[in-house]
Parts: C-alpha cells; structure tokens; sequence
C-alpha cells in the first residue's frame, strides 16, 4: 500500500483528546506513549459546556463537513478504478457486543450505538459529526472519522471540548454522555493529513448527566456505566473484500451542491450497497487508496460507520470503515457516493493500541 513514509511496527500517532490539544508528538516507526492529561474538573466542565443551559450549545451546533472542515468538496471530483486501496495482512474480525434491546421488526433498525461527537472547531464554533461505539478491552471507545478529532484546517491540535452522545436527539442524551479522554489516529493522518487513513478511535470516560439539582453552573454526576455497558459496541474487521454487502449508518444534514436538501441531520439515517475499490482521487487531500459505496448521503454523515454482516435484530455487525467524503462522481450537483479509508492491517494496529486503553470515570 502507498506509504507517505517508511513506518515499522504500529505506525500509530496516539493524540491526547484534551480540551488544550495535543498531549504527545508522534515519531516515525513509534507508538506515542502519553499520560493522562485531563484533569477531573476539565472533564466536568466539558461535560457542563454542552449539557448546561438545558443543552444550550449542543442545540446550536452545526454539523462539521468536507475536507478541512468546509462544506465544498470541489478538490474530489472524480472517481476511478486504477491503483486503490489492497489487503495487507490476512482478513480478521472482532464480535460486537451487544445492548438488551432486540427486535424482530423487518424494518432495518437504527443501532444503540450510533451517535453524534460535539467539539469546538479551530474558529470555536460548536460542531458534530457522526459516530459509533466499538468493541474494546472496557468497553470505552469511539469510532469516527480523523477529520472529527483532528484539526485539519489549522493543522495544529485535536479538537476542543470532544464528546460523544450515543443517540443524540434535539438536546436529549439519552444514554449519557462521553467525554474524550484519548484519541488514536494513524501517523500518516495527524502528521500528513493523508485522507486515505481518515479515521480515529477514541477513548472516552464513563458516561456522566447533569446532577438532580442541576442549573446553568450545576455540577455533573457520573452514571457510573460505561460506553459499551450502556449501548453495546459493535464489531471490527480488517482487510476485507471490496464487493461486500454494507450498511452505512450517519446523520446527513448538509444540502446537496444543487440546493436541495433531503435531510435534517435530527435523526440517523441508513444506507445500503456494496463497496467498490474505485477511489475518489484528490492530491489536495492525498487520496488515491479510499474505497467507496454508492449512497445518496449528504456531509453530516461523515464519521459514521459502515457495518458489514449486520444483524437487524442484535442491531450490531463489524465495522471495516467510517464515512469520509460524499462525493459528486457524475458531476450533477448531487451527492451520489460515499468514500471510507480502508481498514487494512495497520488500521487494525491503530484500533489495538486504542482497545487496550483504560479511561474509568472523570471524577
């Protein structure tokens, strides 16, 4: 596979998700090693900043989409079936584990797990993207794109105020929140910005809520579960053959280039096809290795998942990729293609060093 640089071992640059940024540097042929920066009141004050004022800023925030943050996607403009993305090692997977909750309905259902992260962008503005939980060690991690946690516009530090809410809906957190603790990003991601490793794994407290006496300056209390305990966490695999049957779950909201705009960004939306080894290809964005699925989503969706071998009723499968790009590949004015990096061996490097990662409560 194309390598921006000569890495041995875990090419890993591990990110402290700190409301301050960075907590370590990545070096070549490393996994960066780091200590828990967050101290216990910065957690609660995250927490505080989007749950107070009855969700006040998770209300007024907007989805964070494209490249860079921006909205247009005009440097990936076509899509195309030379080179593309290639397995390195052999195919392997995780199993999910799974909520209480099962259905027998023959409607696709929307899985616990699925959610939004809120962070604060370069220019503190309060944005979301799209997000999942996925199996690890305790039951602690996020899986969305890098663009989500890393800062690419300013090229400088991870996002502010980093949290996830699994099932968010107009101010609602139903089954708590997460603040980040730790995220994990491919070298050639947070160093290169090479979208053909756009993804993150994240590390995130047990959930905490406003307290029973709670107020615009009231504290925060811990719900004493964590991530995976509360919604369940789906499977992760590596390697795996283009062709293969997907579903792909975000939250679309942005309009397409024409205008229309076909969706709110309120509620998760679901799309379904096979992925294709034709690449959208863009030297801005270092891209000629990402593999792609035909779906009419608009940005928004980006960080969500894509899930093969899904069960409607476990509401859980694995996930070999999250949403990158939505692409315009006939050049209508309409959003007609979905890309994600593919998840091959050194995804698989990057997801373990995240697995097996502790966060426990923030207080």
């Amino acid at each position: 596979m194309k390598r921006i640089l000569s890495l041995s071992g875990a090419a890993v640059a591990a990110t402290a998700l700190l409301t301050s940024g960075l907590a370590g540097t990545a070096q070549a042929g490393t996994t960066v090693h780091h200590d828990k920066l967050v101290k216990p009141t910065e957690a609660q004050s995250v927490a505080l900043y989007w749950l107070g004022d009855s969700g006040a800023n998770l209300k007024r925030s907007t989805q964070f989409s494209g490249p860079s943050g921006n909205l247009d996607s005009a440097s990936v403009k076509k899509v195309v079936s030379t080179g593309g993305a290639a397995a390195s090692t052999a195919a392997g997977s995780i199993s999910a584990t799974s909520s209480s909750t099962t259905s027998t309905s023959k409607n696709v259902n929307l899985p616990k797990t699925i959610g939004k992260v809120f962070f604060l962008d370069g220019d503190g503005k309060p944005r979301w993207c799209s997000a999942t939980s996925i199996v690890s060690t305790y039951k602690n991690l996020v899986a969305t794109a890098g663009h989500c946690v890393y800062n690419t516009a300013a090229n400088t530090e991870t996002m502010d105020k980093w949290v996830f809410i699994p099932g968010y809906y107009q101010g609602k957190t139903p089954w708590g929140l997460y603040v980040g603790k730790t995220a994990y990003t491919h070298y050639d991601f947070s160093v290169y910005e090479d979208y053909d490793r756009d993804y993150a794994f994240v590390t995130v407290y047990n959930g905490v809520e406003l307290d029973s006496t709670a107020t615009k300056t009231a504290g925060v209390a811990n719900t004493g579960y964590s991530l995976g305990a509360t919604v369940g966490a789906q499977g992760f695999a590596w390697n795996q053959k283009t062709g293969t049957a997907h579903f792909a779950f975000g939250y679309p909201a942005s309009a397409h280039p024409d205008g229309n705009k076909p969706y709110t960004g309120v509620t998760a939306k679901w799309a379904y096809g096979k992925t294709s080894g034709k690449t959208p290809v863009s030297s801005a964005l270092k891209i000629d290795e990402q593999i792609t699925l035909k779906a009419a989503f608009t940005w928004g969706a980006d960080g969500g998942p894509w899930l093969i071998k899904y069960s409607n009723t476990k509401r859980t499968g694995y996930i070999d990729g999250v949403t990158s790009l939505v692409v315009d590949s006939d050049d209508n004015d309409r959003y007609d293609t979905l890309s994600s990096a593919y998840f091959d061996g050194e995804t698989k490097s990057v997801y373990s060093e995240a697995a097996a990662s502790w966060s426990g409560n923030v207080f």
